[in-house]
């Protein structure tokens, strides 16, 4: 990273003893700052006052007290026009451009006479806009609305340029360019830079010192690159950071990186200058490797493909706390190129009973769009960009902007509730946002496939559906009545709905709460415990039903278990060899990332579960069965089977950094693998057993431990009340 300009001794930006509140909640807590020249970063979890940080600069937000000096002059009573003419720029979180106005008027209507950054210097600059220079808001994508917002910043000729999240939702090879374009901005000396990032990586790369904020106040300002390098005061102060075992970046990797580099990007060449060339008005863009945002968005996107599990995105857990998650805005979401009447309908059946309300399109088509959050906007929160989910596949379609409603509907704070109607694509793309919100949070699904089985549409969540009767085509008779009954349904629910801080002190009054895991064969364990912990622990039981596991996976990240007590894993044996109540690959999941204390043990591994004896796959013909009753048929499982749950289970456990506790009952994992039971095989539990002592690596927080007992038999319940006390959430004793 080249070096900054040298300090001038007068400072851009000084705030000093900042007190922001909101109604009685207390934001900004006597924050004190500097910015001399250069890039300052300031880095924080979510919640914790960045934002209204920025909005208090700009005059968005009024402080109570303290003082805020640009250039000199104090600015904390100005009006936010008043700032910006003394050269204040900002790019706001979310872009927030016009959908309606091209890239060309957006920037002539930015423009100022005389200034040092003129449209002509813009287009120069991203040449990416001027090629869609006629296209609308609503037709960019997320790193081209980036790009846009920050050109409408830089036209008003700031002295100081505030960026509130300039890489949020952009893909790896956009956020490169905007680190470079910084760097850059800063050598230029220009203008001062305030970036407020939660990308560490960008944080420290485009400024030497960094100021990292916690509840409210500046914890300290350090040196950006000491902060690059501790990672526990990342994991500390921020929750992020890379695991021990993670591997470095060699200078092999970073050499094959730049020969894939050398092949994606075309580097043409104007005597030793390289620069963009109007021809007749317009711009042919001429590249560096890379000169910024000039890079060909089909080479960006494929350069941006992430290789990592999608559905790990999808589960992150919130780093939004749940009582910030609640409000009063109802998000009326849906395909509004083909049902913007019906979506509209109950938008304003919702207004007139005094919800407020944001539209949210999920359409596919690429047309543009009249809703607040315009399809554009939510899928270029795809890992891959927009391009993913507009493509010529209805199906890829379909899956990709499913999981970019989902991306984008986990950052949204203060929201009343979801809403939506549609077919089974509209289905399918709206409660796969759902799915990612907290349980309590009002989800409701107005579908066509709602008297059919929806378990894959509300997974383990809290989702209402409603069945629309008539297609969702239309306003008539039918569909005016089920669509209003919906929005009144919605209505509701918001109105019980506590707010975010009532919500967190009937929390913390409450038991914490533990998730229990049970099958019927695994009874007697689970009533065992929860007799013995009811008394000072709620304890939630979950039937490993496959959406069980789920279910109980999901109140973990929505912050809403204290522990799990996971004796029945069962839905393992169905999801590896083909039962009916399987597990998800995200197994576990909520332990992961939550790092909530874990119990655990093997229940119920003794059998695959299918339905009727005669719906039994024929290759399992020579089986040991169990006919539980004539819905249920359990197959009892081999050595080798047992030894693929162990490796799995293993692999899992290995990924928990919080406490975990693993139990194995060497008399048996059921009631039917007692002694003298059908399923009772012995060499096939140890297989098990096994392979997980074999596969777990095992830390003073990580311990594998045998129990000479049956799962249901009171030496195992001991063993598993003693390092549930050893490991769980500790009791707050009231004298």
């Amino acid at each position: 990273m080249a070096e900054r300009a040298a300090s001038s001794g007068k400072a851009v930006l000084k705030i000093e003893d900042l007190q922001v509140y909101y109604g009685q909640s207390h934001a900004l807590q006597g924050v004190s700052l500097t910015l001399e020249t250069g890039v300052l970063s300031v880095v924080g979890r979510n919640g914790m006052g960045k934002t209204t940080l920025c909005n208090t600069i700009t005059g968005l937000k009024r402080a109570q007290s303290g003082s805020i000096r640009v250039n000199g002059r104090e600015i904390s009573s100005l009006d936010p026009h008043e700032i910006h003419r003394l050269g204040v720029g900002y790019v706001p979180q979310g872009r927030r451009v016009w959908p309606s106005l091209s890239v060309d008027e957006h920037l002539r209507m930015s423009s100022k006479r005389d200034a040092n950054w003129t449209v002509e210097r813009v287009y120069q600059t991203f040449p990416r806009l001027a090629e869609r220079k006629s296209n609308g808001g609503s037709q960019l994508s997320g790193g081209e609305q980036q790009m846009l917002a920050i050109s409408r910043a830089l036209l008003s000729d700031p002295k100081l340029l505030v960026m509130d999240e300039p890489t949020e939702g952009l893909a790896p090879v956009i956020v490169e360019q905007v680190e470079r374009m910084l760097v850059s901005l800063a050598e230029e000396g220009e203008m001062a830079i305030l970036v407020i990032e939660q990308n560490i990586g960008v944080a420290t790369a485009v400024s030497d010192r960094v100021a990292i904020m916690v509840n409210g106040r500046i914890n300290r300002v350090m040196e950006a690159s000491a902060l690059a390098a501790d990672r526990d005061l990342q994991q500390r102060l921020l929750g992020v950071g890379r695991h021990s075992d993670e591997p470095g970046v060699t200078p092999a990797a970073i050499a094959e990186a730049q020969e894939q580099l050398a092949k994606v990007y075309r580097i043409d060449r104007v005597g030793t200058r390289t620069e963009p060339i109007a021809q007749n008005g317009v711009y042919r863009p001429v590249t560096e490797l890379p000169n910024r945002w000039n890079v060909p968005v089909a080479a960006m996107r494929e350069a941006a493909v992430e290789k990592h599990n999608p559905q790990d995105e999808l589960k992150k857990v919130f780093a939004i706390p749940f009582a910030e998650r609640i409000g009063r805005t109802v998000l009326v979401a849906g395909t509004f190129d083909t049902k913007a009447k019906e979506l509209r309908f109950v938008a304003d059946r919702l207004k007139s009973l005094g919800i407020p309300v944001r539209t949210v399109d999920l359409s596919t088509s690429g047309k543009p769009s009249s809703a607040d959050v315009p399809a554009m906007q939510v899928a270029g929160m795809h890992a891959r960009g927009s391009s993913a989910v507009f493509s010529n596949d209805r199906g890829s379609s379909v899956a990709a902007m499913a999981e970019a409603f989902a991306r984008w509907i986990e950052r949204e704070q203060r929201l009343g509730g979801v809403i939506s109607a549609g077919g089974s694509g509209g289905t399918t793309m709206a409660t796969a946002g759902m799915r990612v919100l907290p349980v309590g949070i009002p989800k409701l699904m107005v579908s066509t496939v709602a008297a059919g089985d929806v378990g894959k549409y509300v997974g383990g969540a809290d989702i209402m559906m409603f069945h629309s009767v008539a297609d969702v085509q239309g306003l008539n008779s039918i569909t005016e009545a089920v669509l209003g009954n919906a929005a009144h349904a919605m209505a509701g629910m918001v109105a019980q709905l506590p707010s975010g801080e009532a919500w967190e002190a009937k929390r913390k009054l409450a038991r914490p709460a533990v998730g229990i895991t049970m099958f019927g064969v695994t009874t007697p364990a689970v009533q065992a415990v929860t007799k013995r912990l009811e008394a000072d622990y709620d304890c939630l039981v979950f039937h490993a039903t496959g959406i069980g596991g789920r279910a109980m996976e999901n109140l973990a990240d929505s912050r809403m278990l204290s522990a799990f007590i996971d004796l029945t894993t069962t839905e393992i044996a169905d999801m590896v060899v083909g039962g009916v109540f399987p597990a998800s690959d995200d197994r576990f999941g909520a332990a992961i990332r939550t790092g909530l204390p874990y119990v655990g043990s093997t229940g119920a591994l003794d059998m695959v579960n299918f339905g009727p004896r005669d719906s039994v796959p024929e290759k399992f013909k020579s089986r040991k069965f169990v006919v539980h009753n004539p819905n249920v048929t359990l197959m009892r499982t081999t050595r080798d089977e047992n030894r693929q749950f162990g490796e799995w289970i293993g692999a899992r456990l290995n990924s928990m950094n919080g406490p975990v506790r693993f139990l194995l009952p060497e008399g048996g994992v059921s009631m039917l693998d007692a002694p003298g039971q059908p399923f009772h095989d012995p060499e096939a539990d140890n297989a098990l057993f096994e392979a997980i002592e074999k596969t777990v690596r095992q830390t003073s927080l990580r311990v594998v431990q045998r129990v000479r007992s049956n799962i249901n038999d009171a030496p195992f319940i001991d063993a598993v009340i003693t390092a549930f006390h050893a490991i769980g959430p500790k009791l707050q004793r009231r004298a």
